[in-house]
């Protein structure tokens, strides 16, 4: 199996030696003369820091060398990031929501229905149109087709490169404004495009725009949807009141 060196992102055979446990030697890359992939002696929190930095080598180091699709369970990965992903966006949602005061312990029917369906939308129909956005962007800047297995690649580094979502968790124990979910989209978009360049070695103005246009479809739909949406319901909801008082009334 070959990894890739974290420095050039040239394959290695192997990245370390070991002669015992505990015990090992870190490989060099024939192309740089470096060691391959440092990261492997390293504490997480090291790595952690340099992901938030963004930094090429720590990114090829958690895409290549650790998550792949030949080194472990791939499919049950997938599932559970996708799932924790989705519940990330619900959450982000509802965080919008109570931001414009739209929630509390004396809703009506309606609003909570309203709620509801806009966070459907959001999650589900949102995030269609990105991925879809997403990868007719990357065949058209990046010249390549889209395969099942590229396709699965692309979707494991949206949802790693993803994980600065985690801190909307912090918005449930501290009040932060809302507006702070913008800066959490805007740096995931870059940690996105980071991802996309060391998965692609390409340029990262191309990364940028991929992503980019991907989050600008997906807000500009769910906007129009949600406005649809809640058109529709409104006057649903009028016809139903209308209907009952007079049936009352009768």
């Amino acid at each position: 199996m070959d990894y890739k060196c974290i420095q050039c992102g040239c394959p290695v055979k192997t990245l370390y030696v070991q002669y015992s446990p505990g015990n090992i030697r870190l490989m060099k890359c024939k192309n740089c003369r470096a060691v391959a992939d440092e990261y492997i002696e390293c504490e997480i929190m090291i790595l952690v820091i340099d992901l938030i930095l963004h930094k090429p080598k720590a990114y090829r180091h958690l895409l290549h060398n650790v998550i792949n699709q030949k080194t472990m369970k791939f499919q049950g990965l997938l599932w559970k990031l996708a799932v924790v992903f989705l519940l990330f966006e619900a959450h982000r949602c509802l965080i919008l929501e109570s931001g414009k005061g739209k929630t509390g312990s004396s809703m009506s029917f309606s609003s909570l229905l309203s709620i509801c369906s806009k966070v459907l939308v959001d999650v589900l129909f949102g995030n269609f149109m990105f991925l879809l956005t997403f990868f007719f962007m990357i065949k058209i800047f990046f010249h390549v087709s889209i395969t099942i297995s590229r396709g699965i690649d692309l979707l494991l580094i949206l949802m790693i490169s993803s994980y600065f979502k985690i801190f909307l968790v912090a918005m449930m124990v501290w009040e932060f404004p809302s507006s702070v979910i913008f800066i959490i989209e805007l740096f995931c978009l870059s940690s996105n495009a980071v991802a996309l360049k060391v998965m692609t070695e390409s340029t990262m103005s191309r990364c940028v725009w991929t992503c980019f246009f991907a989050y600008a479809m997906k807000f500009l739909v769910t906007q129009i949807l949600e406005f649809i949406l809640l058109g529709q319901l409104m006057q649903g909801w009028s016809q139903i009141s209308s209907s009952f008082l007079k049936a009352s009334m009768i």
